[in-house]
């Protein structure tokens, strides 16, 4: 643990209640209620490049809430600068959501998750997304039985 973060160890016990207590999983992952899309980018990636204003229109013209996560962390004005030179019009999530949503870091960039109104990830897309594939992976669930998907459950 770094030394900026040592805390006694009596202390620890208060220190893990805090933080627990204080997560605000919506915080992470806004638009509770509502379907999202969170897409995984990198300025260096040229797939994503691609994707990006089929992302942006999906954001612009559908109920589905695009969200982006910058695969390398970038933050404030660096993650800004990166964006607008990407022309992203959606917006950007400073903080990674995988792990409030029980899910692993994507390994292969663009990776998109389709997560449904309770928060669970209903879909993993790898690779490069038209307006229409996502489309269509999200009419397909709409259309089937409302049934809750565990983060680790196969579909």
């Amino acid at each position: 643990m770094p030394s900026r973060w040592r805390v006694p160890l009596r202390s620890h016990w208060l220190m893990l209640v805090i933080l627990t207590g204080c997560q605000n999983d919506a915080a992470v992952l806004p638009d509770t209620g509502e379907w999202r899309v969170v897409n995984y980018w990198a300025i260096w990636c040229t797939p994503c490049r691609a994707e990006i204003p089929e992302l942006n229109a999906v954001h612009r013209e559908t109920a589905l809430r695009v969200l982006g996560v910058n695969f390398e962390g970038q933050t404030d004005e660096l993650l800004a600068s990166q964006a607008a030179e990407l022309g992203i019009t959606f917006p950007l999530l400073e903080e990674d959501p995988g792990p409030s949503l029980g899910q692993a870091r994507p390994r292969v960039l663009p990776t998109t998750w389709l997560v449904n109104p309770q928060g669970v990830v209903t879909d993993t897309l790898v690779g490069p997304q038209t307006r229409e594939s996502i489309l269509t992976t999200w009419e397909a669930r709409r259309a089937q039985p409302h049934t809750s998907i565990a983060p680790d459950q196969e579909i």
